[in-house]
Parts: C-alpha cells; sequence; structure tokens
C-alpha cells in the first residue's frame, strides 16, 4: 500500500511530472495521458487541500 503524500510532497510530484510534460517529445502519447492525469489529481488534491483550509479558518 502507498503511503498518502504529504501537501508538499503532492506538489513537489505534481511539479517533477508538469516538467516531464513540457519535455513531451521523449515520451509517446499514452505516458503522456498518464502523467497529466497523474498532475491534474495530484493539483486537484492540493487544491481540495487549500478549500479546506480555508473554510475552517473562515469559521473560526
Amino acid at each position: 500500500m502507498e503511503k498518502e503524500l504529504s501537501y508538499d510532497e503532492a506538489m513537489k510530484r505534481a511539479e517533477a511530472l508538469i516538467a516531464q510534460l513540457e519535455q513531451s517529445e521523449a515520451i509517446g502519447v499514452d505516458e503522456y495521458k498518464r502523467v497529466a492525469a497523474e498532475a491534474t489529481a495530484l493539483l486537484n488534491r492540493c487544491k481540495q487541500e487549500i478549500e479546506n483550509i480555508s473554510e475552517q479558518l473562515q469559521t473560526h
């Protein structure tokens, strides 16, 4: 079982994936789609964490 990444770990992984996408000539279409999907999922997770923290701060 994979451990859950912290926010910082998830952002670093997303940044690494985005850098890989920027060098897209080196990867095929299927790999590009897989990497893009993983980066999107990580960024969405980080966005949700920020929204949750924002909501908590607004209620206190």
